[in-house]
C-alpha cells in the first residue's frame, strides 16, 4: 500500500477533524493527528491487517519555538509484513510550567519507552500513562530541557559543571 492510500485509510477511519493534514516529501508521508487521538490512531495503524504497523522505530520531539503550538511529537512506523513505512506527528502546546503533554504509546509498542523518556527529558513533553518516566541522560535534580531552541548554549545555573570523575561514576 502506498503512502497516499495509507493516508486516505486514516482519513476514512477518523475524519478530517482528527487527521488534520499531510505532507509528502521524498516519498515519505507525514500525517498530522490531533494529539488527543494519538493513541486511537496508533492503535488503528498497528491492528488494521492491511496496515499492520508492528514496529515503532522512532519517537522524537521538535521544538518549533516561537511558533504555537510549540512542539511536534513525531512517530516513525514500519510494517514488517507489508514492508511499508509511515510517519505521523501530533502538535503539542506548551502548557503550565512550560511542559507539554501527550498520551504514551508504550502499551502498543514497548520500544516507545526509551524514546518517550528521552523526548520528555530533552524537550519537557510528558507522556501520560508512561510506565517508567525516569530520566535517562541527565541527573534527576536538573530541571532543564537542553534540546529546546531557547536553551542557552552555555548552559544554566541548573546545569553545573561536573568534574570528569563524577560524570564517569554516575
Amino acid at each position: 500500500m502506498n503512502q497516499e492510500a495509507i493516508k486516505e485509510r486514516l482519513v476514512s477511519a477518523f475524519g478530517a477533524e482528527v487527521i488534520q493534514g499531510a505532507v509528502l516529501f521524498a516519498d515519505q508521508m507525514a500525517v498530522t493527528v490531533v494529539k488527543d487521538k494519538i493513541l486511537d490512531v496508533c492503535r488503528f495503524l498497528k491492528t488494521d491487517p492491511d496496515l499492520a504497523f508492528d514496529l515503532l522505530s522512532f519517537v522524537g520531539g521538535v521544538d518549533r519555538h516561537p511558533a504555537s503550538p510549540r512542539f511536534e511529537v513525531v512517530y516513525q512506523l514500519y510494517s514488517m509484513r507489508h514492508k511499508h513505512r509511515f510517519r505521523i506527528k501530533a502538535m503539542v502546546e506548551e502548557e503550565q510550567e512550560g511542559l507539554g503533554t501527550i498520551d504514551s504509546v508504550v502499551e502498543l509498542w514497548p520500544t516507545a519507552s526509551w524514546h518517550e523518556r528521552e523526548t520528555a527529558e530533552m524537550f519537557g513533553i510528558e507522556f501520560t500513562g508512561h510506565p517508567d518516566p525516569r530520566k535517562l541522560l541527565l541527573p534527576e535534580e536538573w530541571y532543564v530541557y537542553p534540546l529546546r531552541k531557547d536553551f542557552p548554549v552555555e548552559g544554566t545555573e541548573d546545569t553545573p559543571d561536573l568534574p570528569a570523575a563524577q560524570i564517569r561514576e554516575g
